[in-house]
């Protein structure tokens, strides 16, 4: 394995990493239905601002969230809509979801339920 293979896949391992939360991944699945601030984040996850948003600036600084400024407070949104799908396809696979089913994204395989707003 040459030099720049294994940072590669220590980046991979970053990231993959920057989602192994079950805090952070819910940020994700709001994320994706629309923008949110930090406190509507706050309040669906249960914990003290602190908290979120340390989470939040691991997944800002692994390139999955961004911030925009909106007068005197942030409004976070995805920076990349196609986590959750990747999240979905390994998921289905996991549960022993068939091959020829498809990934979710392709609107073949099952997709996630539940109201998170």
């Amino acid at each position: 394995m040459t030099h720049s293979d294994m940072r590669r896949l220590e980046r991979r391992a970053s990231l993959l990493k920057s989602l192994a939360h079950p805090a952070r991944l819910l940020i994700i699945e709001m994320l994706e239905k629309s923008p949110r601030c930090p406190g509507e984040l706050t309040e669906a996850i249960g914990s003290d601002k602190t908290t979120v948003s340390k989470h939040l600036a691991v997944l800002k600084r692994a390139g999955l969230v961004k911030d925009t400024k909106r007068g005197t407070y942030s409004e976070y949104s995805l920076a990349c809509d196609c986590v959750t799908h990747f999240i979905d396809c390994i998921e289905t696979s996991a549960e022993g979801g068939e091959s020829d089913q498809g990934c979710p994204s392709s609107g073949k395989g099952p997709s996630r339920t539940g109201n998170l707003d």
